[in-house]
């Protein structure tokens, strides 16, 4: 099978957007709560509260995403729920009231697409919530309800809140705020269809897919696949699958996963033996023990040979979400472990996707402290922004680092090098991840070019380029560049 992904998404720098927590729109608006009582803004967040932000706040940020350089957004849910998340979904085709409802999405994806920014939706379709009308239903008329075979009851009578009895139904997890629903069914199956094509024709352009892994039915994921295509064949679907991918990235079902093998020997090489083992252990991804430059190029090796070019191209790199804790408390609040990571995925084939907040330093452990506020101006890190900024500016400026091949040129002790070449267009990546200053000799005898112009360093970096094929460069600890031709 030729496999085809999204063009777009091969030249997309993501965003992920957790809506309660990234803007609250200061416009006057028509608003179904005019003084709702939110939590502070500014504190620890709860696991239930809500801090009001909304779909507004969003397009009035769009200018600072568009300087920054994003030209994607990923939001968590954001249909009617009765949880901040949103994992609870109430109704499939209302956007939360607290957001603004489907009008101020519809002024979103309005704003966004006229700055080419394209916007992805997070698609629950494992499972619903409690509050899903037809489960309502069942729960309102127990074994009289219609839409009994919609879910998976075992016994009566069911216990939808009270923990001291069995549920009698399938919730995802064991959670029975979550019911499960029964995907065999050709109604469920038809009804999710319709719902992905709902908001398609509405204009998104593509569905991040909430634990794809659970739903077993033959052929699901691929008649997903061919009716979302049968609209837009540039829509961009994108698994959430923390492991080995390839059962879904055979060309038929998924465009990419979210790229957590990426993302753990990342941390585990960049941030080394500094990483939180609180923040991590008992995840679904292990970014620890601490990697050499040779353990991290044989991850990343075996990271790259999993799935054919055009999926990696369009994998979802990422070094956190609103399922992980935030790099930099993984980091034990390490700056330069993120910028080191953030270079090492702003260079890497794929997608970058930036967890809202962490290009300003945003600190936060796990849920629900990894999803605090967006913090205001006067508390961003203006250095991390920095690094951002350029790092960005970099990948769209060289087509290389974003369709380019990738070749490993160097991994010994602490430092790894690799180059991105794309045609003639040739550039270096090295990095020191050591507490020491490093001194090696890279060959670039197979690169077309000889790179010898420093394009961006975290550090001053020096280099020469030598006669027989040999890159010098002394590289500070903790530091990173980029490198191209004169």
């Amino acid at each position: 099978m030729q496999v085809q992904t999204p063009d777009w998404v091969k030249h997309a720098v993501f965003y992920q957007i957790f809506p309660d927590r990234f803007a609250i729109g200061k416009q006057p608006r028509k608003r179904l709560l005019n003084k709702p009582k939110w939590e502070d803004w500014d504190t620890t967040p709860t696991l239930q509260g809500y801090k009001g932000g909304d779909l507004w706040g969003v397009v009035e940020e769009l200018d600072y995403l568009q300087d920054l350089g994003i030209n994607a957004i990923y939001f968590t849910p954001i249909f009617q729920s009765a949880s901040n998340h949103r994992y609870h979904t109430h109704d499939y085709y209302q956007v939360d009231p607290l957001l603004g409802g489907n009008a101020a999405f519809k002024e979103l994806l309005e704003a966004s697409h006229k700055r080419n920014i394209k916007v992805v939706l997070d698609g629950v379709f494992n499972h619903s919530s409690r509050g899903f009308f037809f489960f309502n239903d069942i729960l309102e008329n127990g074994p009289h309800s219609p839409w009994l075979d919609w879910f998976k009851i075992h016994d009566w009578p069911l216990a939808p809140y009270t923990g001291e009895k069995p549920a009698n139904y399938e919730g995802w997890d064991g959670n029975r705020a979550l019911p499960v629903f029964n995907h065999d069914h050709p109604d469920v199956r038809e009804y999710i269809m319709e719902i992905a094509e709902y908001w398609i024709k509405f204009g998104i352009d593509g569905w991040r897919l909430d634990v794809p892994f659970e739903i077993r039915t033959p052929g699901f994921w691929q008649e997903f696949r061919e009716r979302v295509k049968a609209i837009n064949s540039e829509a961009y679907i994108v698994g959430e699958v923390w492991t080995d991918a390839r059962e879904w990235l055979d060309g038929s079902q998924f465009d990419g996963v979210m790229n957590y093998l990426f993302t753990a020997p990342t941390i585990a090489f960049a941030a080394g033996d500094r990483v939180d083992i609180e923040q991590v252990k008992d995840r679904s991804y292990d970014p620890y023990p601490a990697l050499s430059a040779t353990g991290y190029a044989e991850k990343i090796q075996e990271v790259l040979k999993l799935y054919p070019w055009e999926i990696q191209l369009t994998q979802l790199n990422l070094l956190a979400s609103h399922d992980t804790a935030r790099l930099l408390s993984i980091a034990g609040e390490d700056k330069k472990s993120v910028t080191l990571s953030t270079l090492l995925l702003l260079t890497f084939p794929g997608a970058p996707s930036i967890y809202y907040g962490d290009e300003v330093g945003l600190a936060g452990k796990l849920d629900p402290d990894s999803r605090r506020g967006f913090p205001v101006e006067a508390n961003w890190d203006k250095e991390i922004l920095k690094t951002h900024r350029e790092l960005i500016a970099l990948r769209h400026a060289y087509p290389c680092l974003r369709t380019g091949d990738y070749k490993v040129l160097f991994a010994e002790g602490e430092v790894y090098a690799f180059a991105r070449i794309l045609d003639k267009q040739e550039l270096i990546v090295a990095v020191n991840v050591g507490t020491t200053n490093a001194e090696v000799n890279i060959d670039i005898n197979n690169l077309q070019s000889q790179p010898s112009k420093l394009l961006y360093a975290s550090d001053k970096v020096e280099l020469n380029h030598q006669e027989d094929s040999r890159l010098f460069l002394n590289i500070p600890p903790r530091t990173g560049c980029v490198i191209s031709e004169e």
